[in-house]
């Protein structure tokens, strides 16, 4: 694990012991501190018992602590403990911030920070893929991935690449990457912020937290995106804070399975340009392309049956995020060959993202909370099939496919009427393709792969 002598004698209380709380605890613990914990949870509090005070920070006085580390999942703007801290002017941090407090004191490296509201996964695993591959010492954290204090620090000349939820970014104060990234900003989490101008400057704060010497690059296809391209630009030299150029990779897409889609070119052309400024060759990035498996749940190809692709995009929880799916699997000779699964809890009332791809869609089945609706949406522009249940939405689509079509599942909206999360409901349809498709397990039919991101 990670640990620094900048803790040492310091007091902190930890609130929530998941899996990034728990190796908070142990980081502070082998550093020196001093903890007082809490969750809701029974079970991680007996296991700290004996090593920590455990006392719910709601209830005890706060004056003395040096921070308040909280996990991202806990709501700043509507907990309670945001009002305690402030009025005992203790600051409320994330494990990232701790990190960034303890490189001083880590071998010689460099960090990536990747942000964005759509594709910041892929991209992240991507950076983490290509410099793997150049052998390039490397670590993948933050949003994804094992916690990042609960791993062993890299040797010098190592890499930390770093997926940054705005949550995350909320809890950070002076992490300084030597690369960052701004895939694209558009509205979600609004639960959270006061608005989506609220929203964007979260994110925004991860390139404020750079100095004017370092690298930033921005996808630029949305306009809170350019302007932060353009407030960063203005304060750093020319080319340390530029659009990219994603097209310029377009000829080469073609070689890259895992890769497809206009959202993933631009992806890939982020990864590119934040690998290549830390030293990855032009010849090395392609050769990485090509070999980059995906994600599971994020346009993860799963495999053939019968000629027919499936798809599990199970992570597109927005129809934003669903958009370039569909846009991945245009007609051929004319004619749509998309088998659309779709449907949910709604986080909006429209699909206005995905309208520019609906002539890409053979029929779309419509399950969950938002079926209906949906379906109302779509009944006039493609044909519709009301299913309710994935089931029964996997067993039409399977029937009515044929050779060179695709089965796509991209919900475009929140598991949570049905599944307990996006895993769960894209392991499921990954269970189901294998059971009516091919009447076999998933890994018989090519389709068991499931991992840890």
């Amino acid at each position: 694990m990670i640990t620094a002598k900048a803790f040492s004698g310091k007091n902190y209380c930890v609130l929530g012991l998941a899996r990034s709380g728990l190796a908070t605890v142990e980081t502070l613990l082998a550093s020196g501190a001093r903890i007082t914990a809490w969750d809701r949870r029974n079970e991680p509090k007996q296991k700290l018992a004996s090593r920590c005070t455990i006392a719910d920070p709601l209830e005890i006085d706060l004056t003395g602590f040096d921070a308040i580390v909280v996990s991202p999942g806990v709501p700043l703007n509507t907990h309670p403990i945001a009002d305690r801290a402030r009025a005992a002017g203790v600051p409320i941090i994330g494990d990232i911030e701790l990190f960034a407090l303890a490189r001083p004191e880590l071998p010689p490296h460099r960090v990536v920070g990747i942000t964005g509201t759509n594709g910041k996964s892929t991209t992240t695993a991507l950076v983490h893929h290509l410099l793997r591959e150049a052998g390039v010492p490397t670590r993948m954290g933050g949003n994804i991935g094992l916690p990042v204090l609960g791993q062993e620090p890299l040797e010098e000349g190592g890499v930390y690449v770093f997926e940054l939820s705005s949550y995350q970014i909320d809890l950070t104060r002076s992490l300084a990457c030597e690369a960052a990234a701004l895939i694209n900003i558009t509205p979600d989490h609004l639960d959270r912020y006061d608005d989506f101008t609220a929203y964007a400057f979260a994110k925004g704060r991860l390139f404020t937290m750079q100095g004017a010497g370092q690298y930033a690059v921005f996808g630029c296809e949305d306009a809170p995106t350019r302007a932060i391209q353009q407030a960063e630009a203005a304060r750093r030299p020319d080319g340390l804070a530029h659009c990219v150029d994603a097209w310029a990779w377009e000829p080469f897409q073609k070689e890259w399975p895992s890769l497809q889609g206009p959202h993933n070119l631009q992806n890939a052309a982020i990864a590119a340009a934040l690998v290549q400024r830390l030293g990855v060759s032009r010849d090395a990035v392609l050769t990485g392309f090509a070999s980059f498996a995906g994600l599971p749940h994020r346009m993860e190809r799963m495999g053939e049956a019968g000629g027919v692709l499936f798809v599990n995009d199970s992570k597109a929880t927005n129809p934003a995020s669903t958009a370039p799916a569909l846009a991945a699997y245009p007609p051929v000779d004319g004619k749509p060959r998309v088998h659309w699964i779709c449907g949910g809890l709604a986080k909006e009332d429209n699909l206005n993202d995905c309208a520019p791809y609906f002539g890409n869609v053979a029929c779309a089945y419509t399950i969950g909370e938002a079926g209906p609706m949906f379906s109302d949406l779509l009944e006039s522009v493609v044909r519709v099939e009301r299913c309710e249940l994935l089931a029964e939405a996997v067993s039409r689509s399977i029937a009515a496919a044929q050779p060179g079509e695709v089965i796509l599942f991209s919900p475009a909206c929140a598991s949570f009427d049905q599944f307990r999360d996006y895993e769960a409901r894209g392991d499921t349809f990954r269970d189901l393709a294998a059971s009516i498709g091919c009447d076999a397990t998933p890994a018989e039919c090519g389709f068991d792969s499931r991992s840890a991101a």
